[in-house]
Order: structure tokens, then sequence, then C-alpha cells
């Protein structure tokens, strides 16, 4: 597989709340970011998948960029919540066909009040 098919391969199955097919794609050593979570395995990065799955309305792809080993996605994550629209980058490298790492870029400024009030 092309680093483009492992990454939508990825992005497809995590939008529609397949953890199974999603963990598929990530290597056996995998490392997340974002600025809400952090995370050193896959498993840990997917717990919370359903959760964020429910949320979601509709992912708007704006761009896609491949290397040979990273790609970034740009999209709008569009919510039911009262952050709406979260404008994203996604950052990705792989090593032997498989994702090792994902860097997840945007604003938390408006998530904070909703993961404060689920933390009650």
């Amino acid at each position: 597989m092309t680093t483009r098919d492992t990454v939508q391969a990825y992005h497809r199955a995590r939008f529609a709340g397949d953890v199974t097919a999603a963990a598929a794609q990530l290597a056996d050593t995998f490392a997340f970011r974002s600025p809400l979570i952090t995370s050193a395995d896959a498993r840990g990065h997917l717990d919370g998948l359903a959760a964020f799955v429910g949320i979601v309305t509709e992912v708007e792809m704006l761009s896609e960029l491949y290397g040979d080993s990273e790609a970034t996605l740009v999209y709008d994550v569009h919510t039911a919540t009262p952050v709406g629209v979260q404008h994203t980058a996604e950052h990705f490298r792989l090593r032997d066909g498989k994702i090792e790492a994902i860097s997840l870029i945007f604003d938390a400024t408006r998530w904070h009040p909703l993961m404060a009030a689920g933390r009650r």
C-alpha cells in the first residue's frame, strides 16, 4: 500500500468509528499528540474514538498532501457541540507502510469548557 492508501484507510475507518480497521493501519510502536490528548500507543489513542465519532456530523476535506513516508490532511470537522466546526490539520509519519505517529493540530480553546464540564 502507498502512503496515501494507508492514511486514507485510517482516516475513513476512524470517522466511521471502525476501531479495528483504524488500528490495522497503525504501527506496533505508535504515538499520538494533540492539544488535548497524548498517547504512547494505539489502544490509548483509539479508546475514545466512539465518543468522538458520536459528536461528528460531517468531515469536509480541504487538502491532502502525500510523501513517501509522511502525509498531511487539512479538514473541517463539523460537530454537534457548541464548538461547531473545528478547522484541523493532521500530520502522519509512516514506517514500513504503517502509521507510527500522528500530530493533530487545532485551536483547542473552544473545547476547554466542554472538557471541563465532562470531568464533573
